[in-house]
């Protein structure tokens, strides 16, 4: 995995999958493990976007491996306005080994991918959240002990959570059902490739309307905001649409009585979730977020670094 980008879930193979995820999980159990791996190396970090977990777990993460980060904003770089994408591309090839990019459209971090000679990572688009799916994966691992044969239901908004989510789901063998209301379904190239790994791992995939049928016998539900960054205009629209999908107590007293409730943050209590659940014992959300650490740890590691025995 040396010298890769990291743009999407589906750009690694199950084996990969398997592998970012025991290398994060030993770097969790064993915080003095390749502490210096990452010595003298530099990553940037280009936020089109505001960050909180984002950008301190990167920080963190290659702090830990013995290198620092470079926080780029919007306002300072003014990546596809004031300087073409291709160009910040090239430059910042020139100073560090590695990007970590948040931005908007996707097509922003392929041209960053296709334009820099270092690895490009992805940590947010519209369209995917890889190293959020990373997270999540760990999390449900260390709580249920596999994630192979996990039913996992995440409610709401076929957005970029879930469709990395169901990436990662269904590559690792996991049932992924989401529940969304018309007009917010995962994109149908997304269910396709859904399908198409859940295939080859022996999990499943289905989209479907009613919250309490993807809840039903669930080891996992998982739920997102309503209403993402970029979205604020359609806030009452997004609010009417999603008014019967929050996970409430008696919703989540229809999955299994050992399921967990997780949720990327930040989260609004009294619309996606009620503050019951985010806040009761079945709640792993902190978990998720101290996974982002340890996950982008490994992926840090494995993408810029050589792994040491």
């Amino acid at each position: 995995m040396h010298g890769r980008d990291l743009i999407s879930i589906a750009d690694f193979t199950a084996d990969e999958l398997a592998t970012v995820l025991s290398t994060a999980a030993r770097l969790k159990r064993d915080p003095a493990w390749c502490t210096d791996a990452l010595a003298g190396q530099t990553l940037a970090l280009l936020f089109e976007k505001p960050s909180l977990r984002t950008r301190v777990s990167f920080d963190v993460a290659m702090q830990r491996l013995g290198g620092h980060t470079v926080y780029l904003s919007q306002s300072e770089v003014g990546l596809g306005q004031r300087e073409p994408v291709a160009d910040v591309a090239h430059v910042l090839s020139r100073y560090v080994h590695g990007i970590a990019a948040r931005t908007y459209a996707q097509a922003t971090l392929l041209e960053l991918a296709e334009y820099a000679s270092v690895p490009v990572i992805n940590a947010l688009s519209d369209d995917e959240h890889p190293c959020q799916a990373l997270a999540d994966l760990l999390t449900v691992q260390e709580c249920k002990g596999d994630v192979q044969g996990v039913r996992i239901a995440f409610i709401g908004d076929g957005n970029n959570v879930a469709a990395s989510l169901g990436q990662a789901s269904t590559l690792a063998g996991a049932h992924f059902t989401i529940a969304s209301p018309p007009g917010y379904l995962l994109p149908e190239k997304v269910l396709i490739q859904l399908e198409a790994f859940a295939n080859a791992s022996g999990g499943s995939v289905r989209a479907i309307q009613s919250p309490q049928e993807a809840v039903e016998g669930a080891d996992v539900v998982y739920t997102d905001v309503w209403t993402s960054m970029g979205q604020e205009v359609s806030y009452e629209q997004r609010r009417r649409a999603f008014a019967e999908y929050q996970v409430t107590p008696e919703l989540m007293a229809l999955a299994r009585p050992d399921a967990i409730f997780m949720h990327d943050l930040p989260a609004h209590r009294g619309e996606e979730t009620a503050a019951e659940v985010i806040d009761g014992p079945q709640s792993v959300v902190f978990d998720q977020a101290e996974n982002r650490l340890h996950v982008q740890r490994a992926a840090l590691l494995l993408l810029l670094g050589q792994v040491q025995e």
